[in-house]
């Protein structure tokens, strides 16, 4: 009895040292190697910290920043990403900082841009370490490899251009519906204030309900509404610690996530269900982006024989979940930041209204027109440009690699600040602050010089696959508005822009609205 309990005894002792060595590397001798190796590769940064590295300095100057509106000629990456460049700052374009006990690498040469994005099976999508923050969004986001490349075949062709020409009805009602709201408010022959921010998130909202969902878009806005919830939630997960486990914690903030995750996949996998359902009774694929997923799916499936080949139910869902998210926030955003620039330079508003008004008169918008629209194109882009819906983008390294004349060891995140690719006066010139879509007369290509130095939507293997969605979204929507209203900032703006993973106005977007 007494070598049984010795023997047990001594198991204990064991898998305490293995578990104790595993913790103490993690926190320490980890973060320590990683340090030395990027000082020896020439990058420079704080010491390491222990389990806190630099996020108490990266936490303190965010909330710093928020609390304190900017100026239009302020430096916008200094609210959204001030540690980020206060450290570049202090320590040159090759430096790191740390989150927590994980070395994070600022990647701002646009030719090292270029080889990240080009090689996507060497530098992958950054994953955060608390399995929390996965419930936001998952699919093709955030998906390498083979398994990446199988949904991304089997999504395209909800995207291509013949398929979005069928989505424009739903672009034009949800903008309708919101237009009436506006017209109905604002008395005539006079301006009238409304924070349109709200409403173009319903709107662009109302157009994921419509296209990803057909005919069961009431059931799509009760996803909206809880993604919206989990955003915040998964934001303020991503700038603390992650103690392995603490997910398991019943508080009140995990169990509310768990139950938003539980709802949001019920609701989906009911609409999923009564299309599949549909499908066997041989009723035709409808031409929103579900039906489509599910005949590109089941072609898939039926091609190699195989269900391993085409994607599970629960993919299916978090595909879903991924449109809701990413196509909405783009497309809201980048309206929103337009609307505020074209009431900076009323100039510009004029100049989209007559072309709009040449190419459409005050008739419904169509595909051939909007595809015609040079002068809106210029003006959405240089929107992009200037507010990019993410701020920044993340990768790590699985392996030691040699990106251009820097060594990084595996294990490393690799953090490229979009925001500061696009305001850099080497690449856009002396007046790269400035709003001149004249950049974009002759395209992107020539606007770049054939750098990579504009990602609003990421570039390579792994652009964004909905960016025609959102881009043929912006430009009726802006078309619409143009055709209806004039705008103008209220002395009620304040200009803060803040990242909520997209770049949002923090008070709103109180514009004067006045009827055409």
């Amino acid at each position: 009895m007494e070598l049984l309990s010795n023997m047990i005894a001594t198991i204990f002792v064991a898998i305490s040292l293995v578990y104790i060595w595993r913790v103490l590397n993690w926190a320490w001798f980890r973060p320590k190697k990683l340090e030395k190796y990027l000082r020896q590769s020439g990058l420079k940064g704080n010491p390491y910290k222990l389990l806190y590295g630099d996020l108490k300095e990266l936490t303190k100057s965010v909330i710093e920043a928020k609390s304190k509106p900017i100026n239009f000629s302020d430096d916008i990456a200094q609210r959204l990403i001030p540690f980020f460049l206060n450290a570049i700052n202090k320590n040159g374009i090759s430096s790191f900082v740390w989150l927590g006990p994980f070395p994070v690498v600022l990647i701002t040469n646009p030719e090292h841009v270029k080889e990240i994005f080009t090689k996507n099976y060497v530098y992958l999508k950054q994953t955060h370490p608390n399995p929390l923050t996965k419930l936001l969004v998952q699919g093709l986001a955030n998906m390498e490899g083979d398994k990446w490349a199988k949904h991304r075949k089997i999504i395209n062709p909800a995207f291509h251009v013949e398929k979005l020409k069928h989505m424009l009805p739903a672009f034009y009602v949800s903008c309708s519906e919101m237009l009436s709201k506006w017209e109905e408010i604002v008395p005539k022959e006079t301006s009238f204030e409304i924070d349109v921010w709200p409403d173009l998130q319903i709107m662009t909202s109302e157009v994921i309900s419509r296209t990803a969902f057909g005919s069961s878009y009431e059931e799509g806005r009760t996803v909206f509404e809880l993604q919206k919830e989990q955003a915040e939630y998964v934001i303020e997960k991503g700038q603390s610690i992650y103690i392995p486990g603490s997910r398991f914690l019943p508080t009140k903030r995990n169990k509310r996530m768990l139950e938003i995750e539980k709802e949001i996949q019920t609701t989906i996998r009911y609409i999923i269900d009564k299309r599949l359902r549909e499908i066997e009774g041989g009723e035709t694929s409808k031409d929103d982006l579900l039906g489509i997923l599910l005949e590109s799916n089941l072609k898939e499936i039926e091609l190699h024989g195989r269900k391993d080949f085409g994607m599970t139910i629960s993919e299916v869902v978090d595909e879903c979940k991924l449109f809701y998210f990413a196509g909405q926030e783009t497309t809201s955003v980048l309206l929103v930041w337009t609307m505020i620039l074209l009431c900076l330079h009323p100039e510009w508003q004029v100049r989209a209204r007559e072309e709009v008004l040449q190419v459409f008169g005050n008739n419904k918008p169509d595909l051939e027109g909007l595809n015609r629209l040079k002068i809106v194109t210029m003006i959405l882009y240089e929107t992009l440009r200037l507010f990019p819906p993410l701020p920044v983008f993340g990768r790590r390294t699985e392996e030691e690699v040699k990106l251009g004349e820097l060594n990084l060891p595996a294990g490393v995140l690799l953090i490229i600040p979009t925001i500061l690719l696009h305001y850099d006066k080497e690449r856009w010139g002396e007046d790269a602050k400035e709003f001149k879509p004249e950049r974009f007369s002759e395209g992107v290509s020539n606007a770049t010089k054939g750098q990579v130095s504009f990602i609003p939507f990421s570039w390579g293997p792994r652009v964004c696959i909905g960016q025609n969605f959102a881009m043929l979204e912006a430009k009726m929507a802006l078309a619409m508005i143009l055709q209806k209203f004039s705008f103008e900032l209220s002395p009620s703006y304040t200009h803060a822009p803040f990242a909520v993973v997209t770049i949002h106005p923090q008070y709103g977007a109180p514009l004067l609205m006045r009827k055409l």
